[in-house]
């Protein structure tokens, strides 16, 4: 018995990263789940990596609201409903100042990571309404969402993951007395294409040293959120909303720190690349 048999779960930008980990936890767990990207061949990879009949795939465009009621529509025929809906897609813009910034890739975030979230919540939460279904949204925190988070350098990406946990909390009191839980998760960091130092800007270069050290201190799997999104998508939830987790709260946090030089000094740091 998993703690998610007979679930089915959509994970926006499942292909890679945090959102297939994420995918896989949650097929371990017993549901079925609904692959998405904007690339076809990416979700035709991802999808093959489950057991036949527990995922399927999705070519869509988080930023469109007629791709994300699509979505919604696509997986309910091909699974039946959807009991949770995760907003995992996201972007982060190039390690730059706002002024060396580039305007369309600083608004890509916003539409990736903001508006994506937004019409995620809206498609799902409209689905759970109509049938009358106590469902579950699960927002991704980031670097930006907690209080003294300052984001240098990424201002597009922490400026949307502020906004994000604000367009959390606000859309779980706005429903509030119906049974649908809107959550938030902060992943923790993760080693993922977003925080890759492959092409590093000019600003990058000049502070790698710094950089790799708080990834060596701070990274960890992203199993780590997987399980926590499982808990979130859990009957542990039931009749709970506004809630927050972390996959890198305080205490993980000097846990971390203190056991580094251990980690360092026997080579038990996992740098993969997610």
């Amino acid at each position: 018995m998993g703690m998610l048999d007979d679930k089915v779960a959509v994970i926006t930008g499942s292909t890679r990263g945090i959102g297939k980990a994420i995918a896989h936890e949650f097929v371990l767990q017993g549901a079925k789940v609904v692959i998405t990207s904007s690339s076809h061949a990416n979700v035709q990879s991802a999808v093959a990596e489950f057991p036949s009949g527990t995922a399927h795939g999705f070519v869509c465009n988080v930023a469109s609201w007629a791709d994300m009621e699509r979505l919604v529509l696509e997986a309910t025929g091909k699974f039946g409903k959807v009991d949770c809906f995760i907003n995992n897609a996201g972007i982060s813009d190039p390690f730059k100042s706002i002024t060396e910034s580039d305007p369309d890739a600083w608004g890509k975030v916003i539409d990736t990571n903001l508006k994506g979230t937004y019409n995620g919540c809206r498609a799902a939460i409209s689905y759970f309404l109509r049938e009358n279904r106590k469902g579950k949204v699960i927002n991704m925190a980031g670097s930006g969402s907690d209080r003294g988070s300052n984001t240098p350098w990424i201002s597009a990406y922490g400026s949307t993951k502020a906004a994000i946990a604000r367009l959390t909390y606000a859309v779980a009191e706005e429903y509030r007395q119906t049974g649908i839980s809107v959550m938030l998760l902060h992943p923790g960091l993760v080693r993922t294409g977003m925080v890759s130092a492959e092409n590093p800007t000019d600003e990058l270069s000049r502070q790698i040293a710094t950089f790799n050290t708080i990834l060596d201190i701070f990274a960890q799997p992203p199993s780590v959120a997987a399980r926590l999104a499982v808990k979130l998508a859990s009957s542990w939830s039931d009749s709970k909303t506004g809630i927050y987790l972390s996959a890198l709260n305080g205490r993980k946090k000097k846990g971390l720190l203190l056991t580094y030089p251990f980690r360092k000094i026997t080579n038990r740091i996992d740098r993969r690349t997610y």
